[in-house]
């Protein structure tokens, strides 16, 4: 993997290339999430007309079922899903963290229960290097703890310092050369281990640093306070990857602090609950107000269902529960997300960031009802 910084303001907003084996991915930019191996409702196809350049997969599903070792045996996970273009797959750190009531955590790893058949099941750093080797992503991430919130001091403490051993093993324990390792960055809510944290890492030399343990309960201010902190230690010629975020909001005030990269679950997820993001905000398809609308989601928008399709049909899908439904949903607030990135990269191109921000939360102030 190579990283191209082609544009920095001063602990500001970056515009950058990651060249991977399977392609270049501008940043900043998106990842939508296809946890198992596709995006929920779309093929491939769509996610190239949509505009996503890096898919993001998740170790944990794809080690639980199919396995990994089957998707390594039929020509790595790039050919299993169709997807000829950068991949990258998280530990499955997260997952494990989502699965409190039934896991152990101890310096080895973690030991929990599958959520499918509760069979139990142990994750090593080593472990998981080998599992995201047989996968074949271009970009794979170290096996870290994500630190619940709220926790004792103590705890965040002891969370982090396994986290950075854990980084270290993975290092060791990697062994392709064609893939990119990125360490995660954790610490809880507080600054001063969040900087020790980072301060280490950078230190073990990665290819990449993300910020984890974000999205978890903490307030806006928190996560605000805990990546202001972090982005300006991370290596100014090195990806920076904010995990598990966000909102748009949040997207548009995180590029502005200096981040490259993405994902969330929100636009994919919120489409299935009849969530639809627009420039103004957000709307709720189902509400009745839609009923007889015939007008699309977002006039301001050219996606295939916003050129196509009124709220007074996606409203009744919706009702009907039809399966075009979150397809259609789908498509738009995935084209948003993946729109406004590219609105956010030609605006640092052009040094009119300030102004797109500003412009950006007026909009919202325009509200076109719920």
């Amino acid at each position: 993997m190579e990283f191209y910084l082609r544009k920095q303001y001063t602990d500001g907003p970056r515009l950058g290339e990651i060249g991977t084996p399977h392609g270049t991915v501008q940043t900043p930019t998106f990842m939508p999430v296809g946890t198992k191996g596709t995006v929920k409702g779309l093929t491939p196809e769509d996610l190239k007309s949509l505009g996503a350049e890096i898919v993001l997969a998740n170790t944990y599903h794809l080690w639980l079922r199919p396995g990994a070792d089957l998707i390594e045996a039929l020509g790595g996970l790039h050919r299993f899903m169709h997807w000829d273009g950068p991949l990258l797959t998280d530990s499955g750190g997260y997952q494990v963290f989502s699965l409190a009531p039934t896991r152990e955590i101890s310096e080895e790893g973690v030991t929990f229960q599958s959520h499918l058949d509760g069979s139990r099941h142990s994750l090593t750093p080593e472990g998981v290097m080998h599992i995201q080797e047989a996968l074949g992503a271009d970009i794979i991430m170290c096996l870290d703890e994500c630190t619940p919130y709220p926790a004792s001091r103590e705890y965040v403490q002891a969370s982090m310092e396994r986290t950075l051993r854990w980084a270290h093993r993975c290092k060791e324990a990697k062994t392709r050369q064609d893939q990119a390792l990125f360490a995660i960055v954790q610490g809880g809510m507080s600054t001063e281990l969040r900087r020790t944290c980072a301060e280490r890492l950078v230190e073990m030399d990665f290819a990449g640093y993300a910020l984890g343990g974000l999205s978890v309960g903490e307030s806006k201010e928190e996560m605000m306070a805990v990546t202001e902190t972090c982005l300006p230690l991370l290596p100014k010629d090195k990806p920076r990857y904010v995990m598990g975020v966000g909102t748009p909001e949040d997207l548009v005030d995180l590029v502005g602090l200096g981040a490259d990269m993405f994902d969330c679950v929100l636009p994919t997820r919120n489409a299935r609950n009849g969530m639809l993001f627009t420039n103004r905000g957000r709307i709720i398809i189902k509400n009745s107000q839609h009923r007889d609308e015939d007008v699309p989601i977002d006039e301001f928008c050219t996606c295939y269902t916003c050129r196509y399709y009124s709220r007074a049909y996606l409203r009744h899908l919706f009702m009907a529960n039809e399966i075009l439904a979150h397809r259609l949903n789908t498509i738009h607030n995935l084209w948003y997300f993946l729109e406004l990135m590219r609105q956010m990269r030609r605006a640092i191109a052009a040094d009119t960031y300030k102004e797109f921000r500003t412009q950006f939360y007026q909009q919202r102030q325009v509200r076109t009802g719920s």
